[in-house]
């Protein structure tokens, strides 16, 4: 996921967590992908009738004024949205007997498969917080002339999907097979398993909605002659992300793919926003013009529509960073969250963690 998102919902669960009821008054509802948005309003409906049964008049109040308001909120969608459909709905009053119901609805970045409907003292977020955590996947194919692995790899986690074992002969002909003869037999049943192995991750990474690239391992050549042939779509080809060489096949291979992976996969969820940091200070030193930092600095690019793109360190505080991003989105600039664990991200906060670069010069 990348870090956009992220920050994006960090926002939501920084705003939402501070908000604590003193009874079960405050509403939170979770709709899958494809699920009938009328029913749901239905059945906040049905909770709403069911709730003017609380003895407490306070608190009677507060739970059907905070299904009303959610009941309002999701007639404005004719249908849910692609991704599914999260909302809360509460009275956040500081002080009790006051007033403030507030809604709050948005698609979440990735499809929800689970419908939730909640009434707490606290707003139920911990789906939301386990967004933050999913990891982008990544094909894992292990490769030599005797075997052949087809892996995903999901965080943590490593999911085997297919294994095949090739007819291949190994180097020595047996019988009265000419030399020549051989190699080509053997030769043709290699590229029939390629073909097999190929066929596989085609099939299972194009299933994968969110993958983000493809590694291919495995002893010796054998992984160099699969990835230079024809045996991978276009479109699988086009992630391959990097080699590694192993040991092994099998999963003791995957396993040891993995492992030294670790660097490869490090960088690639980091190359852009190393790219657009080094971006920002080859743009400074040969055209400072068309470069600022700092927070007044930024912001009066920003306020004179003069920025292309803004780069926010994630040590700025999350309020700070969202009124950079806001102004951003107003006026057309793009903007990047950069971690503060690499080289680049440490120079960026040297300068104190908010940058920019110009279209024009102010």
């Amino acid at each position: 996921m990348e870090s956009k998102i992220r920050f994006k919902i960090k926002k939501i669960i920084n705003e939402l967590e501070k908000y604590r009821a003193r009874h079960t008054e405050l509403v939170s509802v979770y709709i899958p992908h494809g699920y009938d948005i009328v029913k749901v309003q239905q059945q906040l409906a049905s909770e709403q009738s069911t709730a003017r049964n609380i003895k407490s008049a306070t608190t009677r109040k507060n739970v059907t004024d905070a299904l009303e308001r959610m009941i309002r909120e999701l007639r404005l969608y004719k249908t849910t949205p692609k991704n599914g459909l999260i909302a809360f709905s509460g009275n956040v009053a500081e002080q009790e007997g006051q007033s403030d119901v507030r809604v709050w609805s948005f698609e979440p970045p990735v499809p929800l498969k689970t419908k939730i409907y909640k009434c707490g003292q606290t707003f139920f977020l911990e789906p939301l917080e386990e967004m933050m955590i999913i990891k982008e996947a990544y094909g894992i194919i292990v490769i030599d002339r005797r075997e052949g692995n087809v892996a995903l790899l999901k965080g943590k986690s490593i999911v085997p999907l297919v294994h095949f074992t090739s007819m291949v002969p190994g180097k020595y002909k047996t019988g009265g097979q000419s030399a020549a003869r051989f190699a080509r037999v053997r030769e043709g049943l290699a590229k029939d398993f390629f073909k097999k192995v190929g066929a596989a991750a085609n099939e299972q990474f194009r299933k994968i909605e969110n993958l983000k690239g493809v590694i291919v391992g495995g002893p010796g050549p054998t992984k160099d002659e699969f990835i230079k042939g024809s045996f991978l779509a276009t479109d699988i080809k086009n992630k391959i992300i990097g080699t590694i060489d192993t040991g092994y096949t099998g999963e003791v291979g995957i396993e040891e793919t993995v492992t030294k992976s670790k660097d490869l996969l490090a960088e690639e969820e980091i190359t852009k926003e190393k790219q657009i940091v080094n971006r920002f200070f080859e743009i400074l030193s040969t055209r400072p013009e068309l470069a600022v930092y700092g927070d007044s600095e930024v912001l009066n690019a920003l306020e004179l529509s003069a920025v292309s793109i803004v780069l926010i360190s994630e040590k700025i505080h999350t309020d700070d960073s969202e009124k950079f991003i806001e102004k951003a989105e107003e006026t057309g600039a793009e903007w990047f969250i950069i971690s503060d664990q690499t080289r680049e991200g440490k120079q960026l906060i040297d300068i104190g963690g908010i940058a920019a670069i110009l279209r024009y010069e102010i």
